[in-house]
């Protein structure tokens, strides 16, 4: 995809709807120990996110879950809304936000040295452990 496209959703109950502008059709999945406490279960999210527009952002609950990022969601009904770094250059929207039948193309894995043994994706990704992201985000800072 060569244009940044404009995808829309909203929280279950309606009361947070945001614009992400994405510029890849890509989905990735993490596997760290918060993202599976979190939401049950791996996280499946666009990484190729620029910019992310709130509406409702007064109905935005934000958790503070590690010294580098934080957590949004719905304060009504609990729906995740983005995990960003607190420096907010960096969002992971989940898919199922904004997915009206687009071409995804399932493509990454992080923290896969975090990943459970009793489930596993059948594509082929480029799979990072929790060192190697750490690494490439400090590598981008430089």
């Amino acid at each position: 995809m060569n244009d940044a496209m404009t995808l829309r959703g909203s929280c279950l109950c309606g009361a947070v709807t945001l614009s992400v502008e994405a510029e890849r059709q890509n989905v990735a999945a993490c596997h760290c120990q918060m993202c599976r406490t979190w939401g049950g279960g791996p996280l499946l999210a666009m990484e190729s996110v620029g910019r992310v527009t709130l509406e409702g952002e007064d109905q935005v609950s934000i958790y503070a879950s590690s010294d580098w990022a934080e957590r949004g969601f719905c304060r009504h009904c609990g729906t995740h809304l983005f995990y960003r770094l607190r420096t907010g250059e960096h969002y992971a929207v989940p898919v199922g936000l904004v997915d009206s039948g687009e071409a995804w193309t399932f493509d990454s894995q992080i923290f896969i040295d975090e990943k459970p043994g009793w489930y596993h994706f059948g594509n082929a990704t480029k799979d990072l452990t929790g060192q190697q992201v750490f690494e490439a985000f400090q590598a981008g800072e430089e």
